[in-house]
C-alpha cells in the first residue's frame, strides 16, 4: 500500500498539462490617438479622463441618486452578477475533479425463504443481511485534462466579472446620455412655450393694428401662421418627454413614470479637463477588451483539455468495508473487506475521428476569439478618436450657433421696429422670427450634443464602471487561489 501510494504521488506531481500557455498576443498600439486637439489640456501621459469615476464626472445630483438607483434596482445589472456567480461555482465544480471521490453506501437484504419452493428439503430461512462500505474513484492529472478545464473555467469566471463591469458601464453613460437628452427637451420645450406666447402678443399687436385701418390682413394671417407653427412643435416635445422618461425608468428597473430633474442643460458641467491618456493603457481600461481577452484564455486552455483527451486516462478505485448475513456481526472483525485496484489505464484507439476533431473545433474556437479580441482593441481606437474630434467639432458648431442666436436676436428687434415704424413689410419679422426660433431649438440641440459627446468619449476610454467600493476584488482574489 505504500509502494502504492508513492506511485500515485509521483505520478501527479511529475504529471505535464498537454496544451499551449497562454501568451498574450501582440497588438500594434498606436503612440497617440488621433483626434487629439489643442484645446484638451496637457496632462501626464498616466492621467486619464477614463480614470475617474462617474460620480466625479457626472456632478449634477439628480443624476447621480438615478445612477445609485440603476446600479441597485436594473436588471442587466443583476443579471450579471447572478452570472459571476454561477460562473465562479463553475470553477470549484470543474476544480472539484482534482481530488478523489468518496462515497459511502450501505445496503439492508431482508430474506425469507419458501417452503414449497423448489428447495422444498431445505427448512424456511429468515434473515436480514447488512453491507455497508465506502468506495473511492480517482482520476489522476497526469496529462493536465482537468487542470486545463479549471484554467478555463477560472477565464470564464474573470470573464463574466469584466461582462459585468461592462454592464455597468454601458448602464452609467446610457442613463447620463438619456438624462441629457432629457433636459435638453425640456429646454426645447421651455424655448417653444416662451416663442408662442411672444407671437400671441405680436398677434394681438398686429390685430390691432389691423383693426385700426392702419395695416391689411395679410400681417394678420402670417403671425397667426407663426403662432400656430410654434404651438405645433410643443405636444410634440411634450410626447418626446414623456417617452424618454419611460425610457430612463427602463433603466431604473421601475416601470414607466416621471423622472426628477435637477441642473438644466446649460447648467451641466462636463468638460474634459484631463487628456486621454497612453494609447497601451486602453487595452487594461476597457471592460471589453479585457472580457475578449479572458475568453481568449478560456478558449487556449479548452485547445489543452480537448489535446488531453488523445491520451491515456488514469483511474484509481477501491473499495473497503463490512458485509455479513446476519446484522449482528456486520461490524465484526470477519466481516471486513478490502478491495483497491491498482491504476487503470485507458487508451483511446478508434473513436472514428471524434478526439482529434475536437481538437480542431477547439483550436478553431481559439482562433475566433483571437480575432475578435484583436478587432475590439481596433475598436477601442476607432471610438477615441471618433469621440476626441466630436467632442471639438461639436464645441466650434456650438460657438457659433451661439453667435447665430444672438445675431438673429438683435435681427429680429430690429425687424419689428422696423415694421411698427413703417419702414419695412411684415415680411421681413416674419423671416426673421422664424429663423430665431429654428436657431434656438439647434442651439439647444447643438449643446446636447456636445455633452453627450463627452459621455461618448469617457465610455470609449473606459470609463463608468468604476465605484469606490470595487466588489470583484475578494473574489478574484479568493477564485485565484
Amino acid at each position: 500500500m505504500r509502494t502504492r501510494l508513492i506511485i500515485f504521488l509521483m505520478i501527479m506531481v511529475c504529471g505535464c498539462a498537454v496544451g499551449p500557455d497562454y501568451q498574450r498576443p501582440g497588438y500594434p498600439v498606436p503612440p497617440d490617438y488621433r483626434g487629439e486637439g489643442p484645446d484638451i489640456p496637457k496632462q501626464p501621459a498616466e492621467v486619464s479622463f477614463g480614470d475617474l469615476k462617474w460620480f466625479e464626472v457626472f456632478k449634477d445630483e439628480k443624476l447621480q441618486e438615478l445612477i445609485k438607483i440603476a446600479l441597485q434596482e436594473n436588471y442587466d445589472v443583476q443579471i450579471a452578477a447572478q452570472r459571476v456567480l454561477a460562473a465562479r461555482e463553475q470553477v470549484v465544480i470543474q476544480r472539484s475533479f482534482l481530488f478523489p471521490t468518496i462515497n459511502a453506501n450501505a445496503q439492508l437484504n431482508p430474506i425469507r425463504t419458501s417452503e414449497r419452493g423448489i428447495n422444498f428439503i431445505t427448512p424456511r430461512l429468515e434473515r436480514v443481511s447488512g453491507l455497508v462500505f465506502g468506495d473511492v474513484a480517482w482520476e489522476l492529472d497526469f496529462f493536465g485534462r482537468i487542470r486545463r478545464a479549471t484554467e478555463a473555467a477560472r477565464a470564464e469566471f474573470f470573464a463574466s466579472q469584466e461582462n459585468r463591469k461592462f454592464v455597468i458601464q454601458i448602464l452609467v453613460t446610457d442613463l447620463a446620455r438619456a438624462y441629457i437628452e432629457l433636459r435638453a427637451l425640456d429646454q426645447q420645450l421651455e424655448i417653444s412655450r416662451r416663442t408662442v406666447k411672444t407671437r400671441e402678443e405680436s398677434h394681438k399687436l398686429v390685430k390691432a393694428r389691423f383693426d385700426y385701418g392702419w395695416d391689411s390682413l395679410t400681417p394678420v394671417l402670417m403671425t397667426e401662421n407663426l403662432l400656430y407653427g410654434a404651438r405645433a412643435v410643443v405636444p410634440d416635445l411634450q410626447r418626446a418627454i414623456e417617452q424618454q422618461e419611460n425610457r430612463i425608468s427602463v433603466l431604473l428597473g421601475r416601470n414607466p413614470g416621471p423622472i426628477p430633474r435637477g441642473k438644466s442643460l446649460l447648467e451641466q458641467d462636463l468638460t474634459v479637463t484631463i487628456p486621454p491618456g497612453l494609447t497601451s493603457t486602453l487595452l487594461e481600461r476597457r471592460p471589453d477588451i479585457r472580457f475578449a481577452e479572458r475568453t481568449l484564455v478560456a478558449a487556449n486552455a479548452r485547445v489543452g483539455e480537448a489535446k488531453a483527451l488523445l491520451f491515456p486516462n488514469i483511474r484509481v478505485t477501491g473499495a473497503a468495508g463490512w458485509e455479513s448475513a446476519a446484522l449482528k456481526s456486520l461490524f465484526t472483525g470477519p466481516a471486513s473487506f478490502w478491495d483497491i485496484v491498482a491504476p487503470g489505464i485507458t487508451q483511446p484507439i478508434f473513436q472514428a475521428g471524434r478526439l482529434r476533431a475536437g481538437v480542431r473545433a477547439a483550436e478553431a474556437v481559439k482562433q475566433e476569439a483571437l480575432l475578435t479580441y484583436k478587432k475590439s482593441i481596433q475598436q477601442a481606437f476607432q471610438d477615441v478618436s471618433d469621440s476626441l474630434v466630436a467632442v471639438r467639432r461639436f464645441r466650434e458648431v456650438r460657438v457659433e450657433s451661439a453667435k447665430q442666436v444672438q445675431a438673429l436676436a438683435q435681427q429680429t428687434d430690429l425687424a419689428y421696429q422696423r415694421y411698427y415704424g413703417g419702414v419695412t413689410p411684415y415680411l421681413e419679422v416674419l423671416d426673421s422670427d422664424r429663423q430665431l426660433f429654428e436657431s434656438e431649438l439647434k442651439l439647444t440641440q447643438d449643446r446636447a450634443n456636445e455633452l453627450l459627446a463627452v459621455i461618448a468619449l469617457y465610455r470609449s476610454l473606459g470609463g463608468g464602471w468604476q465605484t469606490q467600493n470595487n466588489p470583484g476584488t475578494s473574489q478574484r482574489q479568493n477564485i485565484s487561489k
